[in-house]
C-alpha cells in the first residue's frame, strides 16, 4: 500500500511537472515568436515602402527611415536569438542572412542612384530587392507558422500526457482498491478528478476556447497548474483582442478599448477628463509628402502623447488611437492643463523636422484644396478638445464623443496649436 502510494504520488507529480513545462514553454517561446513575427513583418513592409519611395524621390530622410526599420528588425531578431532554444537557430540564421543581403542590395541601389545609373538601380529594385524581400517575408511567415504548429503539437502532447496520467493513476487506484477502499476513493478524488479536468482543459484551449475554466480550486501542484492554464487562457484572449483592436501603426488601443475604458469610468462614477487631439492641415501635408512620411507624423504624435503622460500624468492614465490623426487621453481633471500644454509645446517643436527646409522657412506649403485650386496651407498644428465628467454628467461614451467632437471643431477654428475645454457638473 505504501509502495503504491509513493508510485502514484511520484508519477502524478512528474506528470504535473511535464504539463507545467509545456505551459511555460508555450508562453516563453511560441507565443513570443508569434508576437515578434508580427512586429518584424511590419518592419519589412515599412522597409519595402521606404526603398520604393527612395528610388522615386531620392530623399535622404526616406533612406534613414529604411535604416531605422532595419535596425528595429535586427533588434527583434536578436531578442529571439537570445530567447529561443537551439531548434529555432537555423530559421533565425536564415532570416538574418537574408536581411543582411537585403540591406546590402539597398546600399548598392543607393550607390547606383548616386552615380546616376538609374536603369541599373531600377533593375536592382524590381528584381533583386523584390526577390529578397519576398523571401524574407516568406521566411518570417514560415517561422510564425512553425510556431503555430508547435503550439498545436505541444497542446496535443499535453492532452495525451494528461490522459495517460489519468489512465495510469486510475489503474493504480483500482489496484489500491484491493488493499483498501478508503485509500482508493481518496486517490481518485485527489488525483483522478483534477487530471480529467486538466485533460479536458487542454483540449478546449487547443481548440481556441480561451474562456474554459477547469474549476480546480486546490492549493497543491494540480491547483497551481490549473492557475497557469487560466492565466495562459486569459493572456491568449487578451492578445487576440489587442491584435484585433490596436492600431497597427502606433500599437495603441483602438476604439473598442477606448469605449470600454469610458464605460468603466462612467459606471464607477469616477471624475475624469477626456482630451481629444487632432492635427490641423494634416491632409495637405500627406498629399505633398506622401503616405509613408505622414505615417511617421502619426507615430511621432503617439510618442509625444506617451512621453507626456509618463512625464505629467498618473499611473491610471489611458492613451488611445481613434484612427488617422485622432487620439484620446483619459486622465484626471487636475492634470489636464499640464498635459495639454506639454503636448502642444512638444508638437510645435518636433513637427518642424518633418518639413523640408524651404517649407519650414516660409511657414507654409503649397497644395490643392478639395476643388483642385492651389493655395497656401499653414504648417501643421494640434488642437485638443477637453471634456470633463464629474461622475454623473454623461450617460454613455457616445455623449462624451459628441461633446468632444463639437469642442474639437471649435478648437480647429482657432489659430495655432491650442486646447479648449468645457466643464459639465
Amino acid at each position: 500500500m505504501a509502495f503504491l502510494t509513493v508510485v502514484v504520488g511520484i508519477y502524478v507529480l512528474q506528470s504535473l511537472k511535464n504539463l507545467n513545462q509545456i505551459t511555460n514553454s508555450l508562453l516563453k517561446e511560441e507565443f513570443e515568436i508569434i508576437n515578434k513575427s508580427k512586429v518584424m513583418m511590419d518592419d519589412l513592409f515599412a522597409q519595402e515602402r521606404s526603398e520604393k519611395r527612395f528610388f522615386i524621390l531620392q530623399d535622404k530622410s526616406i533612406e534613414q527611415l529604411f535604416w531605422d526599420r532595419s535596425k528595429e528588425f535586427k533588434e527583434n531578431l536578436s531578442d529571439l536569438k537570445e530567447l529561443l532554444p537551439f531548434k529555432w537557430k537555423s530559421a533565425l540564421s536564415d532570416i538574418s542572412d537574408l536581411h543582411n543581403d537585403y540591406d546590402s542590395l539597398f546600399l548598392q541601389e543607393v550607390r547606383l542612384i548616386a552615380e546616376k545609373r538609374i536603369e541599373e538601380a531600377s533593375e536592382l529594385s524590381q528584381k533583386g530587392l523584390k526577390e529578397k524581400i519576398d523571401k524574407l517575408i516568406s521566411k518570417v511567415r514560415e517561422m510564425e507558422t512553425m510556431a503555430e504548429e508547435s503550439i498545436d503539437e505541444k497542446m496535443k502532447v499535453s492532452h495525451l500526457q494528461g490522459r495517460k496520467a489519468l489512465n495510469i493513476t486510475f489503474s493504480l487506484c483500482l489496484l489500491s482498491l484491493l488493499i483498501g477502499i478508503f485509500l482508493a476513493f481518496f486517490f481518485t478524488y485527489t488525483f483522478s478528478s483534477p487530471m480529467k479536468k486538466l485533460g479536458k482543459a487542454t483540449q478546449f484551449i487547443a481548440q481556441g476556447d480561451f474562456d474554459y475554466d477547469p474549476k480546480i480550486k486546490s492549493n497543491d501542484e494540480v491547483g497551481e497548474l490549473a492557475q497557469f492554464f487560466r492565466q495562459m487562457a486569459r493572456r491568449l484572449k487578451e492578445l487576440e483582442e489587442v491584435n484585433l483592436d490596436a492600431s497597427p501603426l502606433t500599437r495603441l488601443p483602438g476604439n473598442v478599448a477606448i469605449e470600454k475604458t469610458l464605460s468603466v469610468l462612467l459606471t464607477d462614477k469616477k471624475p475624469f477628463a477626456l482630451c481629444h487631439t487632432d492635427l490641423d492641415n494634416f491632409k495637405p501635408f500627406a498629399d505633398k509628402y506622401g503616405y509613408a512620411w505622414a505615417s511617421e507624423v502619426i507615430k511621432e504624435v503617439a510618442e509625444i502623447l506617451k512621453e507626456t503622460v509618463a512625464h505629467a500624468g498618473s499611473h491610471g492614465d489611458f492613451i488611445g488611437h481613434i484612427g488617422g490623426d485622432d487620439f484620446v487621453i483619459i486622465t484626471l481633471p487636475s492634470q489636464v492643463d499640464t498635459i495639454c500644454s506639454h503636448v502642444i509645446k512638444e508638437f510645435d517643436h518636433r513637427i518642424l523636422k518633418f518639413y523640408n527646409e524651404v517649407d519650414r522657412k516660409r511657414g507654409f506649403i503649397l497644395g490643392k484644396d478639395r476643388k483642385g485650386i492651389e493655395q497656401k496651407f499653414p504648417l501643421m498644428t494640434i488642437s485638443i478638445a477637453v471634456v470633463y465628467n464629474g461622475g454623473k454628467a454623461f450617460e454613455s461614451p457616445l455623449q462624451i464623443a459628441e461633446m468632444a467632437a463639437e469642442l474639437k471643431e471649435y478648437a480647429k477654428t482657432l489659430p495655432g496649436s491650442n486646447y479648449v475645454k468645457e466643464e459639465r457638473a
